[in-house]
């Protein structure tokens, strides 16, 4: 019998074949193969009328690979539906089912939460019809963000100087810059602290009278300072054996925050490695997935990686080392359909799979694998040591912490703080002499700007957005010039303060937190069956489109900038315009007059061409969109999107580009 597995990624597909054996064919969709078209009203390709039925065309140039799909689907017995075991996934597999014709009797759907033989070949055991429920949340998704991104991206454009808007979008833009507001409209407030310095450690002012104490001015500073003794008496040693858990295994929002930290990882990279490292890695013997799949919510572990890994941890560690399996807190936005991200097999230690693995996966895949593993390790003990000294009845503190035991910092200990504050041996009654008492003037401090991770936390406990989507929206805020990053602080520029505030104009009671959270509470609610996906959307869109024409006619059109200029040809003052490929200058008095200004051509030389004797220069394309040539074209046809640098690769010889503040090569995976 010939069974035909279709998967989404052709690096699967290898991998995956082998495992299966005789009788199957593993062959990729290369990812999504159609979506919604721009026909109908307003170009949304839904019948907004018509239960939101949508119309779905092929992505350009993916006809040829749903021909060749087709060829393969004539050829086999059964086919399979493997694409990822996420809702994503469930709604590729739709589309497949769909558009190659496919019959019930004729297919089944596996899913697999890792590429590794066992759970493959498992899959098989488990197979289903394709969940509808799933696959309708998803599209709902889809429709959602295609009609509020159509429709408020229009607005935007021939209102402001913006180029888009979104569901989530537009909400992650206004934390930003709600942010910043609070930075500037936030009032400091003075405020002291009065420090002790003995011989060998230090005490900080806590109360007085037991009760706490807060110094407002340097007045009520000086007064603390002339009311103490020259005697600290110690009034109490308290020493308290404290455990400090390990924390849960990572999902995809814990994974891009951390990595952002701890390994200055960008969201969108770190997910590009996990992809690799979940899709296959040549470890030599065979090609395998390292670690589970990275698209999920949930930090619950499998019970045979559990009781692998304990066993694991037993025979390496010690007894002692061996800690027990942590249940996640149950959260109304987790839809926990699979595990936590963890290593496909604790015994691939990142040690032994090094060698395999490029500089940048070596580090992800260690972060992702010591995460797991310590999660399973028994706590680290520390003796906490909290002192109270006593002058003229102002108490003083000063703590200590020593480690007694390591537990799992034995494997963790590189991502985590576990400097020790040692203190000398103290008794209660002992009676210090400071060697100085110090004041000193400090200010409350703004609430701080959101960096990549803090704002991917706040999404998350926010309840906007999918995890899987944070990185994609934080790249959208950055590429439409609506938030720019220094010191890996974001900062919202001109532009994305005015598309936010005229959005607030006619919006507020969509583009809010609130808001979005209860859509992702409704699309769960639809992949669970307890809603309908058409009624959903038809609620929403009565209460969108009548602001949309509201917006359209009420919103006040942004007034083009002059330029200092006049107009050859009528004296009306010049400005700038915004046009489909880009700025221009143009009269004023359009469409009376239609002077537009045409700027001398400047070649931004960038380096030589490698494969003649021209020059790569900085040009454009038809849609404005910068990329980078040889003057010799249409001669020489050599060009990227990526400036390059005019070095060649050590490794292959092909140029290497700068790219999001990185030297890459454009062919192999060098890195710079």
């Amino acid at each position: 019998m010939h069974n035909l597995v279709i998967v989404e990624s052709p690096s699967k597909a290898k991998p995956i074949e082998k495992y299966l054996g005789e009788g199957y064919h593993v062959v990729s969709s290369k990812g999504h193969i159609r979506d919604l078209s721009t026909k109908g009203k307003y170009g949304l390709g839904v019948d907004v009328e018509n239960k939101f039925k949508p119309d779905y065309t092929a992505i350009k140039g993916k006809k040829k690979d749903i021909d060749q799909l087709k060829k393969e689907v004539k050829k086999a017995d059964f086919v399979y539906l493997a694409t990822d075991p996420d809702r994503e996934g469930e709604a590729i597999s739709w589309h497949l089912y769909d558009a190659l014709g496919l019959k019930e009797e004729q297919y089944n759907r596996i899913v697999f939460n890792e590429i590794t033989k066992n759970a493959v070949t498992e899959s098989l055991k488990h197979a289903r019809k394709i969940d509808q429920n799933l696959v309708n949340s998803q599209e709902t998704r889809r429709i959602l963000d295609r009609i509020i991104g159509f429709r408020l991206s229009k607005l935007v454009q021939s209102k402001t100087d913006g180029s888009s808007a979104g569901r989530v979008q537009s909400v992650a833009l206004k934390l930003v810059v709600d942010r910043e507001r609070e930075i500037e409209a936030f009032q400091k407030e003075e405020y002291w602290t009065i420090t002790s310095h003995f011989h060998d450690f230090d005490a900080d002012l806590a109360t007085y009278k037991k009760k706490k104490i807060e110094l407002k001015n340097e007045e009520e500073a000086d007064h603390v300072l002339e009311s103490l003794g020259k005697d600290f008496l110690v009034t109490e040693v308290e020493i308290k054996n404290k455990k400090r858990e390990s924390k849960l295994p990572f999902t995809t929002s814990s994974l891009q925050q951390e990595a952002s930290t701890k390994l200055g990882f960008t969201g969108k990279r770190t997910m590009s490695i996990a992809q690799k490292l979940y899709e296959g890695i040549d470890i030599g013997s065979e090609t395998v997935g390292l670690i589970s799949y990275m698209r999920t919510d949930s930090t619950r572990l499998s019970d045979e990686f559990v009781s692998s890994t304990f066993a694991y941890i037993n025979e390496n560690y010690g007894k002692s080392y061996v800690g027990h399996k942590k249940s996640q807190k149950k959260t109304d936005n987790v839809q926990d359909a699979h595990e936590g991200i963890r290593p496909t097999s604790i015994n691939r230690t990142p040690e032994k799979m090094k060698q395999y693995l490029k500089p940048e996966e070596y580090k992800l895949y260690r972060f992702i694998y010591y995460r797991a593993l310590a999660s399973l390790m028994s706590a680290a003990e520390f003796d906490h040591t909290s002192i109270t000294l006593n002058s003229n009845d102002y108490q003083f503190k000063t703590t200590g912490q020593i480690q007694t035991f390591d537990g799992y910092l034995k494997v963790y200990s590189d991502y985590e703080d576990t400097k020790d504050t040692i203190l000398p041996k103290i008794l209660k009654d002992d009676i210090f002499n400071a060697q100085e008492v110090e004041k000193e003037q400090h200010f409350t401090q703004p609430p701080a700007r959101y960096t990549e991770a803090k704002l991917i936390k706040a999404m998350e406990e926010l309840g906007i957005g999918r995890p899987s989507t944070y990185s994609t929206i934080i790249s959208n805020i950055q590429t439409r010039g609506y938030v720019k990053i220094d010191e890996k602080k974001f900062f919202p520029t001109d532009i994305g303060v005015e598309v936010t505030d005229k959005l607030q104009e006619f919006f507020s009671h969509l583009i809010n937190v609130k808001y979005t959270a209860n859509m992702e509470d409704e699309l769960d609610k639809i992949a669970d069956g307890k809603l309908v996906w058409y009624q959903t959307l038809e609620e929403f869109y009565k209460q969108f489109e009548p602001s949309v024409q509201e917006a359209f006619a009420q919103m006040e059109k942004k007034a083009p900038e002059e330029t200092g200029e006049v107009c050859p040809e009528c004296g009306s003052p010049l400005v700038i315009r915004k046009g489909r490929y880009g700025a221009f200058t143009a009269c004023s008095n359009y469409p009376t007059c239609k002077y537009v200004k045409t700027e001398p051509k400047v070649e931004i030389e960038i380096c030589a061409c490698p494969n003649c004797d021209g020059k790569i220069i900085e040009r454009k394309s038809k849609r404005g969109k910068v990329f980078y040539g040889c003057n010799n074209f249409p001669k020489c046809k050599t060009a990227y999107w990526d400036k390059p640098i005019g070095e060649k690769c050590p490794e292959c010889g092909d140029m290497l580009v700068e790219k999001n503040g990185k030297i890459k090569c454009i062919k192999c995976d060098f890195e710079k």
